[in-house]
């Protein structure tokens, strides 16, 4: 048998710590990437903010299309592209298809023998639906079928998102639930069973006053709280690395902050900053920017452009693209 050598989503995987599927956590926003890359609470026009809460898709989003690309660790390159259209007065649906390629990768046989190299790849396929319960509370629902392909093996999940968002648009404050990653693997790779990463995420967003800019908390992982990392100090021989459990790194590895300025309808940035992924990284050569991300966008008539950029560590710059356009204006 052929053994299959995939150092594949290091860093991804490494985000929540299972062992398969943790790539569906990836977004494919740049607006959600830049604000620490994970956001439940964002209510705003753009269809990328419903990426990770079918509750914030609505009728505002309607006839929306958006393109994402990223290249990301490893040589990596995620991409996809999503559509919503409006479903009566309030409701909306929309449907998505995302493709996670990991570049080029050596296969060898149990006994080290190259035998070649294949491309080991990832593919999400997902519709959501969302409708509006009342003024201030909205409901949604996400389906997604998983497909992974490496080398001869590939593997079939199938994972639902629920999600409810309560928006206050007097004080500017929105609050989200979501259960994220419900369900399991129908068909597995070989004999190991790789489990679907059920998650349970709160998020709060919220403008104090007349400052213009929105604060974010999203807090995920919530069905364990310890997620011990190993630090390795400053890389030197005579520094030894310790594990940390301690009450103050499980409570921030479990949070992910984010700002983003709103005086302008037509234009934003945003910065983030996770710490799971600065702690993560500590294990490599991290930089002095890991952990923190970056995002900004544009919107001129019909279309919009929104940018990210995040350095996990010093070895890996990832960029993020997004470009989204009103398919029913174009028509016009």
């Amino acid at each position: 048998m052929v053994a299959v050598m995939v150092c594949v989503g290091l860093a991804v995987r490494g985000q929540d710590g299972t062992s398969g599927y943790s790539w569906i956590n990836v977004t494919s926003s740049s607006k959600i990437y830049g604000l620490g890359g994970m956001n439940i609470s964002l209510v705003d026009d753009e269809l990328g903010s419903s990426d990770q809460n079918p509750a914030l898709l609505g009728p505002e989003v309607a006839d929306q299309a958006v393109v994402n690309y990223m290249r990301y660790m490893g040589g990596s390159n995620f991409a996809g592209v999503r559509y919503a259209h409006a479903a009566g007065e309030r409701g909306a649906w929309a449907a998505s298809v995302n493709y996670f390629g990991y570049g080029s990768i050596t296969e060898a046989l149990e006994d080290g023998t190259i035998v070649g190299t294949f491309s080991p790849a990832d593919m999400a396929f997902g519709v959501q639906y969302s409708h509006e319960i009342t003024a201030r509370w909205r409901g949604g629902v996400a389906l997604k079928a998983l497909y992974s392909h490496y080398a001869e093996y590939s593997a079939l999940a199938l994972a639902a998102d629920v999600g409810v968002n309560y928006y206050d648009p007097e004080h500017d404050s929105s609050v989200s639930l979501v259960l994220a990653n419900m369900g399991g693997q129908v068909k597995r790779f070989d004999e190991a069973y790789d489990r679907v990463p059920f998650d349970i995420r709160i998020g709060w967003s919220k403008v104090f006053g007349e400052f213009p800019v929105r604060f974010s908390v999203t807090a995920w992982n919530l069905t364990k709280w310890h997620l011990p990392y190993m630090d390795n100090g400053d890389g030197t021989e005579a520094s030894e690395p310790m594990m940390k459990d301690t009450f103050g790194s499980n409570l921030f590895r479990h949070l992910i902050f984010g700002a983003d300025l709103i005086s302008n309808q037509n234009f934003y940035i945003g910065l983030g900053y996770n710490y799971k992924t600065r702690t993560d990284m500590s294990t490599y050569s991290r930089s002095f920017l890991s952990g923190w991300s970056l995002a900004a966008g544009l919107k001129v008539r019909s279309f919009g452009v929104g940018v990210a950029f995040a350095q996990p560590h010093t070895g890996a710059t990832t960029f993020m693209f997004n470009l989204s356009m009103n398919v029913n204006d174009l028509l016009k």
